[in-house]
């Protein structure tokens, strides 16, 4: 069954720093102090973008005394393969339709 692919999610994504974040995140929990080493970012921005990662459910945070841990939800990213997925079957099954033009 063909789903639609999660537009807003793919904006979230799109952004080159929230890519890196969540490739970071990828290998391992981070706190913010971590990520602006690994980003060179300024922490004011990375908060900012950490803020719309949070927002979208692609991490959740952890607190750990002062520091604030983030990781990656694994479910949110197999979602979206899921429909990616679904979107390449669709299309293989649409090779051999063809609109006629008027």
């Amino acid at each position: 069954m063909l789903t639609s692919v999660d537009t807003d999610l793919i904006r979230v994504l799109a952004d080159p720093l929230r890519l890196q974040i969540v490739t970071l995140l990828a290998q391992e929990t981070l706190c913010t102090t971590h990520l602006v080493e690994e980003t060179g970012a300024r922490q004011t921005n990375l908060s900012n973008h950490l803020k719309v990662l949070r927002e979208a459910g692609v991490v959740e945070t952890e607190p750990c005394g002062r520091y604030t841990y983030y990781k990656l939800r694994p479910d949110v990213f197999a979602l979206l393969a899921g429909q990616f997925a679904d979107l390449a079957e669709s299309a293989r099954g649409a090779v051999e339709n063809k609109r006629a033009c008027p």
